[in-house]
């Protein structure tokens, strides 16, 4: 049997099953596998087979028989082809920052509990209500003030609450775009820090629109994040939809970044923000 559980809806991390899976291990928070994502209206999501969508999710190792008889209770699984299942079980390839793992996948049986697709195929995005405006993790160029002022919407963007910490990841250059690449963070370990702002709805209609939400460049994520010694959860950021090989950041876009960082952020990691840029442009230069 399949030791890998991909979750989507209920069972992520925060969110209120979540507990069944406390003594799993869990392998990444930033995983996807093909499926089209729905909302039930019963305070969970569903997903449907499909090859044409990807539905994001968590992937946790479950070797606890009594684990799995608890999860198939929950999802309404009475045994392979009951005409009474809510949810059947696959197994399928889902991809993470660390390679790809055949998932157990909880999809739809009765399908007639598919009510309204998702089309980010994320379901904390889906149900934060972003018109109320939200928290919001910075850790590119979106931390530099100029660049907002320069856009006109540096008023969405004045309730800086400081420095934030997200760990287990890297920051990496890997939305590649003609002038070089743009900065992302990759679930290898590590930490990134960036600032937390508290926006409101205009300023999370803006950066849907600078982050390329619909043209394929970053996607919306909820996180939680290190904030004064505290976490605080349900903050939105974004993540490179396609990473590419890492290259070098153009140097307005580097400025961007350092300029945003300093004074907020620990002035070791902004040391570590100028050596990672000096790197890869050296690195750049002897590969080309």
């Amino acid at each position: 049997m399949c030791n890998y559980l991909f979750v989507y809806g209920t069972l992520l991390e925060g969110e209120g099953n979540h507990g069944l899976l406390h003594h799993a291990r869990s392998i990444a928070k930033q995983a996807k596998t093909k499926g089209k994502l729905y909302d039930t209206k019963h305070g969970y999501p569903m997903l449907d087979i499909d090859s044409e969508h990807i539905t994001y999710g968590e992937v946790y190792e479950v070797t606890d028989q009594l684990m799995w008889k608890a999860l198939d209770e929950l999802e309404g699984y009475i045994h392979e082809g009951h005409k009474d299942n809510e949810y059947d079980k696959v197994v399928q390839t889902v991809e993470t920052d660390q390679g790809e793992f055949e998932a157990v996948v909880y999809v739809a049986s009765d399908r007639s509990l598919l009510h309204e697709f998702i089309p980010s195929g994320n379901w904390r995005v889906w149900k934060e209500d972003l018109l109320e405006g939200m928290l919001y993790f910075a850790y590119g160029s979106c931390m530099d003030n100029d660049r907002f002022i320069k856009h006109g919407v540096d008023q969405h963007f004045q309730d800086c609450l400081g420095r934030a910490v997200f760990k287990g990841y890297t920051l990496r250059y890997n939305h590649v775009i003609h002038d070089g690449g743009r900065a992302d963070m990759v679930e290898e370990g590590g930490v990134v820090e960036g600032k937390l702002y508290r926006v409101p709805p205009e300023a999370i209609t803006y950066l849907y629109g600078r982050e390329g939400v619909d043209n394929n460049g970053y996607r919306p994520a909820i996180i939680s994040v290190e904030h004064e010694g505290k976490m605080v959860d349900h903050v939105l950021t974004f993540f490179v939809l396609n990473k590419e090989k890492e290259v070098a950041p153009p140097d307005h876009y580097s400025t961007e970044i350092i300029r945003g960082a300093t004074g907020v952020l620990s002035e070791e990691y902004v040391q570590k923000l100028i050596e990672q840029v000096h790197a890869l442009k050296n690195s750049d230069v002897v590969n080309n």
